[in-house]
């Protein structure tokens, strides 16, 4: 028998060609609701991952989810900060548990700081094919007071950003909530 040069055409196989797309996404607490609450940008853009990205191709992609906590002028206390932390954890148990359900590559990580920061940071470590985030679609008054995470990460990390809007049934009677 004459031999064959191993040529990778399978997927399973650990060739470069074929590991799957990394997807990363910045997800935070409801404005409205706190933790463990999911806000409704976060919801949406993972929503729209899973239904326009992944689709059934779940083996295609690996998603990294990440949530930035702010700290707390009051995060002396420790007792607090654990208890902030484990909500956290359980705000990302939402995503990663449908991640599950799917049989999606899902890594979960809690990190502390400014979220704009963070999220540049974690795109320069982990390189992933593009950064997912939601967006709340403030009017431009609006985001001169409060400024965006999605419009910082659009400029600054180094990856495609994709931006999801809030759908318009989603909007809140304030806009800033979220």
């Amino acid at each position: 028998m004459e031999d064959v040069p191993d040529v990778p055409n399978d997927p399973a196989t650990s060739h470069p060609i074929y590991a799957p797309t990394m997807i990363m996404m910045g997800v935070n607490q409801s404005t409205t609701k706190g933790y463990p609450h999911p806000s409704i940008s976060s919801r949406t853009a993972f929503q729209w991952v899973l239904e326009k990205i992944v689709k059934s191709n779940v083996t295609g992609f690996k998603i990294h989810i990440v949530h930035v906590q702010v700290p707390d002028v009051n995060d002396d206390d420790i007792l607090e900060a654990g208890s902030i932390q484990n909500k956290a954890e359980i705000l990302l148990d939402y995503f990663g548990h449908q991640c599950n359900q799917i049989g999606l590559d899902c890594v979960t990580k809690v990190k502390k700081g400014d979220p704009t920061e963070v999220l540049c940071s974690e795109v320069s470590k982990l390189q992933p094919d593009f950064l997912v985030v939601g967006c709340r679609g403030l009017t431009p008054f609006q985001r001169v007071f409060l400024g965006t995470i999605s419009e910082y990460c659009v400029k600054y990390a180094d990856c495609p950003v994709i931006s999801i809007k809030r759908k318009p049934d989603e909007i809140p009677p304030c806009a800033i909530d979220d």
